[in-house]
């Protein structure tokens, strides 16, 4: 009964480690949002220097939407290697 009980536990421990490093992957996802959104304002602003403060509003947007998929990436990850 004990070896079962070590096998549960081994079993368990890595599928919270493997679902952690999986919902931590979303955090290389938000990475690359975020420099696609910023080299898309670079190219937007090299192409019409006069339309710099028109974009610059939607850029700040999509870094805000970015980071907060990183942010709910890296709470899940926590939340499955620590709560459950």
């Amino acid at each position: 009964m004990s070896d079962m009980n070590s096998t549960y536990a081994g079993l368990h421990l890595a599928g919270r480690l493997i679902g952690g490093g999986a919902a931590a992957a979303g955090v290389a996802g938000a990475g690359a949002g975020i420099g696609t959104v910023f080299g898309h304002y670079i190219s937007a602003v090299a192409r019409n220097p006069s339309a710099a403060s028109k974009v610059q509003g939607m850029l700040w947007l999509g870094f805000a939407l970015s980071e907060a998929t990183a942010l709910y990436a890296l709470l899940i990850a926590l939340l499955v290697l620590f709560a459950l």
